[in-house]
């Protein structure tokens, strides 16, 4: 028979740990409610991390699908879009509709219609924010995100 002490001692430690893992992978979409477009916004941030947040990372749409180490990293993660611009908006949109640009990985129409639209456009307003400024380079914000051309009834909902 356990003794009562050693009993506590123990369920206290599961309790502790099951406290510490629970803590694990909460991170939140995190658009700012000061954004313009913050609804749109939060709506494809959550498609982002649904779909495409298992090869990619971005931290307003809480994702940590890139490899951090260029040694260690599997050849299927995807570009950290922390730090990498991605403008303008149609070669975002070009990217979602063809599999990225070299087509080994990343499933064409991974999201489709309006929802590819409004997921090129958050990707292409919150992409690079995090890039570390180098003397002598562009920063993401001097790039103009773009526009996209009207969808048309043939392209989807």
């Amino acid at each position: 028979m356990i003794r009562p002490t050693r009993l506590v001692s123990i369920l206290f430690a599961v309790a502790a740990v099951a406290f510490s893992v629970s803590g694990c992978g909460t991170q939140r979409i995190s658009i700012p409610k000061s954004d313009p477009t913050y609804s749109a916004d939060v709506a494809a941030a959550t498609l982002f991390n649904q779909r495409c947040g298992g090869c990619h990372t971005l931290s307003y749409a809480a994702t940590f699908g890139s490899g951090q180490n260029p040694r260690t990293y599997e050849a299927i993660n995807g570009p950290s879009f922390n730090e990498r611009c991605e403008r303008p908006v149609e070669r975002v949109l070009y990217a979602i509709e063809n599999g990225g640009f070299s087509g080994a990985y990343m499933p064409q129409n991974i999201v489709v219609g309006t929802q590819a639209r409004e997921v090129a456009m958050f990707v292409a307003r919150f992409a690079g924010r995090q890039a570390p400024s180098e003397p002598g380079v562009a920063t993401c914000d001097s790039h103009g995100i773009g526009t996209l051309p009207p969808l048309t009834s043939s392209s989807g909902s």
